[in-house]
């Protein structure tokens, strides 16, 4: 089982562990069993999150056992972050939330079989927990010098804001969580990113304390970057989330499709689950033909169908098709080609007026005169059908869904008109 660790260095998912010696004895000794950490800071988990959810996957498909822990009593609390404090959420909100954040991350795991996943929640040991046991039971073993050199508490502590103690204590409940785990489930590897190495540390440290003698591991994966160097996990219109409610199918296949070439090859080890020789051939594409985008598609594909199920996924893609003349856009259904057309420039209208008006209207055109001139020239659409009379309006029935108007301006600039009267 050895290997993991192998494979693991050669995606770019092993940034540094505790022992890697101990670590690759303990996998090879085995069974393992392991867990990961997630906040429930939000509604939702984001793209940035996929990559400790598809490490726990690779995992468990290497034959580690995997717990799943959805933080009921970190969420109301927030790890530092390095600029600000964090805004409270009341536990209610929480709990929502840990129930959304589980549903997303249980289909990314197997519950069957002797290696099977556990979804914990650290609410489950904290909740019954008054002040004074928690500050004799576990506050006694920090030294609080040493936390103070991790760099979010170093750089809070240097900004005019400060840090309140609440968000100070934060490295205490995540070492606790460990410390439960390793008790409840023999849990003796912790995942997380690079950036929580100070956490992931701590939490050993806590346990070679209060029991001596365990042999207990962490593993952290490097963060994602951007060549460009912009945030990882953003698009124009803000965080990239799992929800389809939030971020639709169509977006998060097109987040995908967009990566740039520079950062194609390796996000693709970080996050695909095909084999090296499958990538090999990607990658050998990619420098040949960049404008085909086929690692792009690979990658969009089998994470939208990881996400977001094999239907939507090829729902999808008929859209992205359909959207430029390569598929039949009366096919598809109203929630897909809105979705598809919302990411798209468009204007809402309560009638149609002519053809030229329109392509102005949604930035197609500089001005009537321009619009005319691609009328003239063949390059206007509507629907996918080349128009040649621009002074007339489309008619009512050419509506997709009785809404939508799909224009474009030759092969790719494509845009949308939405009727709402």
């Amino acid at each position: 089982m050895t290997d993991i660790v192998d494979e693991l260095k050669w995606r770019g998912l092993f940034a540094q562990s505790t022992d890697e010696d101990a670590l690759r004895k303990a996998l090879a000794d085995g069974p393992v069993t392991f867990y990961c950490g997630y906040d429930p800071t939000a509604a939702s988990l984001h793209v940035g999150h996929l990559v400790q959810v598809l490490t726990m996957r690779r995992l468990q498909q290497a034959g580690l056992r995997p717990l799943a822990l959805v933080g009921g009593a970190t969420g109301q609390i927030g790890d530092p972050r390095p600029t600000a404090e964090r805004t409270l959420n009341d536990p209610e909100t929480v709990a929502h939330w840990v129930s959304r954040l589980r549903s997303q991350i249980e289909p990314f795991l197997s519950f069957e079989g002797e290696n099977a996943a556990v979804m914990v929640n650290n609410l489950d040991w904290t909740a019954g927990m008054s002040a004074i046991e928690f500050l004799r039971d576990i506050g006694k073993h920090f030294r609080v010098n040493k936390m103070l050199t991790k760099d979010s508490i170093a750089r809070r502590l240097e900004s005019d804001e400060g840090i309140s103690y609440t968000e100070f204590s934060y490295q205490l409940l995540q070492s606790m969580d460990y410390l439960e785990l390793y008790r409840r489930y023999g849990c003796t590897l912790q995942q997380g990113g690079s950036d929580q190495w100070g956490n992931l540390t701590a939490g050993l440290d806590l346990i070679h304390r209060l029991e001596p003698g365990a042999e207990v591991h962490a593993l952290a994966t490097p963060l994602m970057t951007k060549a460009d160097g912009t945030k990882f996990g953003k698009s124009e219109s803000g965080a990239v989330w799992l929800d389809p409610a939030m971020t639709t199918p169509y977006a998060f296949y097109q987040f995908w499709l967009n990566v740039d070439d520079r950062d194609i090859s390796r996000y693709m080890r970080i996050l695909s689950f095909q084999s090296p020789a499958e990538l090999a051939e990607l990658e050998k594409v990619t420098e040949e033909r960049p404008q085909a985008r086929t690692a792009q598609r690979a990658l969009a594909e089998e994470l939208t169908t990881l996400v977001h199920g094999a239907d939507q996924c090829a729902a999808v893609i008929a859209a992205s098709k359909a959207l430029f003349g390569q598929g039949e856009l009366g096919e598809l259904d109203e929630a897909t080609l809105s979705a598809a057309l919302s990411e798209v420039p468009h204007a809402q209208v309560t009638e149609l007026g002519p053809l030229v008006d329109l392509l102005v209207e949604v930035g197609l055109a500089p001005s009537k005169s321009g619009a005319r001139r691609t009328v003239k020239e063949g390059g206007a659409y509507v629907n996918n059908v080349k128009v040649t009379d621009g002074e007339s309006a489309p008619a009512g029935e050419e509506l997709l869904h009785g809404r939508w108007l799909v224009l474009r301006r030759g092969k790719k600039n494509l845009a949308a008109v939405e009727v709402t009267g």
